[in-house]
């Protein structure tokens, strides 16, 4: 079974974006600096062709449709699972019923966690956000995995060492940045990992929903969308449904120091 990037592609009546590609390892999430956190191990990376193989053949492939829920906050944990195509977002639900993202993760990534060997329950959800494949490694099989395969327990480690710093980083985004800072900083790290060169500026050839983007910088899907048109009447970004081009990434790097 082989482990490769996926292609994510644009959604939406009468899009024509050309297909973005994902680096392997690549995953999305609201933090004060991307390049800080370096990208996000893949968990076979370290594995050799025989190992990998002992890996895969006690896992259980899983297909998803965009939209399909991979496991549910509050349900029973069970292991690991390594995303092979597609994306799957991965969040949080108040008791108020609000959700915050905590991020997105790419083909190479696995979800999970982090209670990596079973037991407990899950703290959050996870759900595919495109047609997705995955590959489940129960926590049993897993547990006796590490000891025959040394390897594959460096990958859980720092898997989960990147995982711990990512979810730091969110925490510390949204108690210390504005809304309108946070939006700024979404904007400017999504053209950098789906931006293409559109007539208008820069395309953010992915396609995320005013809910998403709400979703992700801990805001009202009322308030994006306002907020939004704002920067459009300031000829900052163009926004039509879920097709939104950064025409003036320069403004919006001010608006990240400057507050609501």
């Amino acid at each position: 079974m082989q482990v490769y990037a996926a292609t994510p592609a644009p959604s939406g009546p009468g899009t024509k974006t050309p297909r973005v590609a994902t680096p392997m390892g690549q995953s999305l999430l609201l933090t004060e600096s991307a390049r800080s956190l370096g990208g996000a191990p893949s968990l076979f990376e370290t594995l050799s062709p025989p190992e990998r193989e002992t890996v895969l053949k006690h896992g259980r492939r899983k297909v998803l449709y965009r939209g399909q829920t991979l496991f549910n906050q509050g349900a029973k944990h069970d292991g690991i699972y390594l995303i092979e195509t597609g994306r799957i977002r991965v969040f949080y639900t108040a008791p108020s019923g609000r959700e915050i993202t905590l991020a997105y993760w790419h083909p190479g990534n696995f979800v999970g966690g982090p209670e990596v060997f079973g037991g407990g329950v899950h703290q959050w959800s996870g759900v595919a956000t495109a047609n997705a494949s995955v590959v489940q490694l129960p926590g049993k099989e897993l547990r006796a995995l590490v000891v025959e395969v040394p390897n594959l327990a460096i990958g859980l480690i720092e898997g989960l060492t990147f995982k711990g710093k990512c979810y730091s980083a969110l925490a510390q985004m949204l108690g210390t940045r504005s809304i309108t800072e946070r939006l700024a900083h979404l904007l400017l790290h999504l053209i950098e990992l789906y931006g293409v060169e559109d007539p208008e500026g820069i395309l953010i050839g992915a396609a995320f929903t005013h809910a998403d983007l709400a979703h992700m910088v801990g805001a009202t899907r009322q308030w994006v969308t306002i907020s939004l048109k704002r920067l459009q009447d300031k000829d900052i970004v163009t926004s039509r449904k879920s097709r939104i081009v950064v025409r003036r990434p320069d403004l919006l790097q001010e608006m990240k120091g400057q507050g609501d």
